[in-house]
């Protein structure tokens, strides 16, 4: 069985059937949700396919950056990463929060041609968190400013003093590494010759903070497509309170705290409950659409690849 795993064939089919099966439920889910009334079957079309866009190029700017906390022997492709973001993001429709990290490890180790080990993907998601809040510390910061409430202006405040934090971890990390009392230990040495430098953590926070922010103005772009209220400060509060749900360690299935973080922090803000409610799990079908579409590409890119190979194997025919 183990054998049949590691059969790079078989890991491209079973990639492959995964994508065809997640985008199959998107298309079904959105069907079914458009003939009954749901919020996208009124959505402006330029402005959705705005959003649309600029979801799926938040993927690879994310990826890009992952890429970069990266070793040059552990490195995987950037495509491994986007599969494995697309596909977590998927997985969260049904995960509880926090286990599409061990989804991302899965499915980079069952990329074809990746070599990186466990621990380095683990030490990688640690610090791609890390930025991931640091990037939203900005972001937070003017949510927090625009806050309608004492309470939310004080929860956003949290969220952007949370990523200055995690900023400064992550600049101390490879000086931590390289403390002679941290490398008598056996897992010391392994973090120092693993973790990143500085300055390709300072790259990986550009690129993940371009992911952020393309992200933010898709949210803006979806606001104006459902003639909501068209606040860039309000996208940016119900991107920063779903991404900070998202941190929860012990939560439902990810997709729906997310959902229902948005909403809350959508009827704070004064927007009707049925509307937010409604402008919550339209975003989360985007995203979840936009994963599986991202999973469907890159899987039929390597089903495309491999073809190719298999083809340029076989003996040409006798004359």
């Amino acid at each position: 069985m183990r054998r049949l795993l590691s059969n790079k064939k078989v890991q491209v089919i079973a990639n492959g059937g995964f994508a065809v099966v997640a985008l199959v439920v998107a298309i079904v889910g959105g069907r079914h949700f458009a003939h009954s009334g749901f919020a996208l079957s009124h959505a402006d079309p330029l402005l959705l396919a705005g959003a649309v866009l600029l979801f799926l190029v938040a993927y690879a700017f994310k990826a890009w950056g992952w890429q970069r906390l990266f070793t040059d022997e552990d490195r995987p492709q950037a495509s491994a990463l986007a599969f494995a973001g697309g596909a977590a993001c998927v997985g969260g429709v049904a995960l509880p929060g926090r286990l599409d990290d061990a989804l991302r490890v899965a499915c980079v180790k069952r990329f074809p041609g990746v070599r990186t080990s466990i621990g380095a993907l683990a030490l990688s998601l640690l610090v791609l968190g890390m930025l991931d809040n640091a990037a939203l510390a900005p972001m937070s910061a003017v949510a927090a400013v625009h806050a309608s409430s004492w309470t939310v202006r004080l929860g956003f405040g949290v969220v952007a003093l949370a990523g200055v934090l995690a900023a400064a971890f992550v600049a101390s990390l490879p000086r931590l590494a390289g403390v002679a009392f941290v490398q008598r230990f056996r897992l010391g040495r392994w973090l120092a010759t693993h973790t990143h430098c500085n300055r390709r953590a300072a790259a990986a926070l550009v690129f993940i903070s371009v992911s952020w922010a393309l992200r933010a103005t898709a949210v803006f772009l979806l606001l104006d497509a459902l003639s909501m209220n068209r606040s860039f400060p309000l996208a940016l509060a119900f991107l920063c309170a779903s991404a900070a749900s998202a941190a929860l360690p012990i939560a439902p299935a990810g997709a729906a705290t997310q959902a229902g973080a948005g909403s809350a922090i959508l009827i704070a803000s004064g927007v009707h409950a049925g509307d937010a409610i409604a402008f919550s799990v339209a975003a989360q079908v985007l995203v979840v659409g936009t994963g599986a579409v991202v999973v469907l590409l890159l899987a039929g890119w390597q089903l495309a690849r491999r073809a190719r190979f298999v083809s340029a194997l076989r003996p040409l025919p006798a004359r």
